[in-house]
C-alpha cells in the first residue's frame, strides 16, 4: 500500500491488494467494533465514521469497497472523505458564489454596452471573489482539523488488515 503523505490531500484515495477473499476482510471489519469507531456495510461496501461523542464538523469518513481478483485474492479501494452533508454544502455554496458570479458580469457587461454605470456589479463581482478566498479558507482550516482523525481512521484499517 502506498503510504499516505504528510500533508493529507482533498478526497484522497488508495487501493490495496490483499491475500484473503473479500467476504473474509468484510466479515474481519464487521466484526471488529472498536470505540470511537462505526462500521456500516452495504453490499461490499464498508463506511466507517466516528461516533457522535467523537464527531465534529469536519470529522472524515472511510468509504471502502472490495473487489475479488481471484478464488485467494481481494482488492481493497479506499477513500477518505468528509462527511456527505458538509460536502453537499460546500458544493452547493460554492456553485451559488460561481453562478451569482457570472450573472454579475453579464449584468456588467449588458450595463457598459449600453453606456449605463455598471460600478455596483462590479463591485459585487468583487465581493463575490473575496467570499469564494473566505470559503476556500474556511475549507482549507476544515480539513486541518480533521487530519488527525483521518490518520486515526487509517491507523484503525491498518489494524484490522494486519490481523
Amino acid at each position: 500500500m502506498k503510504v499516505l503523505p504528510n500533508d493529507i490531500v482533498l478526497r484522497p484515495r488508495f487501493q490495496m491488494e490483499l491475500n484473503d477473499t473479500k467476504e473474509n476482510v468484510i466479515l474481519a471489519f464487521e466484526n471488529s467494533r472498536k470505540e470511537p469507531f462505526l462500521i456500516t456495510r452495504i453490499d461490499e461496501h464498508i463506511f466507517i465514521k466516528f461516533s457522535v461523542e467523537q464527531q465534529h464538523l469536519w470529522s472524515p469518513q472511510l468509504h471502502l469497497e472490495f473487489e475479488n481478483l481471484d478464488d485467494s485474492k481481494c482488492k481493497l479501494y479506499g477513500v477518505f472523505g468528509p462527511n456527505p452533508t458538509l460536502w453537499t454544502f460546500f458544493m452547493f455554496l460554492h456553485f451559488g458564489v460561481a453562478t451569482i458570479f457570472i450573472i454579475l458580469g453579464i449584468w456588467a457587461y449588458s450595463s457598459a454596452s449600453l453606456n449605463r454605470p455598471y460600478g455596483l456589479q462590479l463591485g459585487l463581482m468583487v465581493f463575490m471573489l473575496m467570499l469564494w478566498f473566505v470559503l476556500y479558507a474556511f475549507g482549507r482550516a476544515g480539513r486541518h482539523k480533521g487530519k488527525p482523525q483521518m490518520r486515526e481512521l487509517h491507523g484503525f484499517i491498518l489494524g484490522i488488515l494486519a490481523r
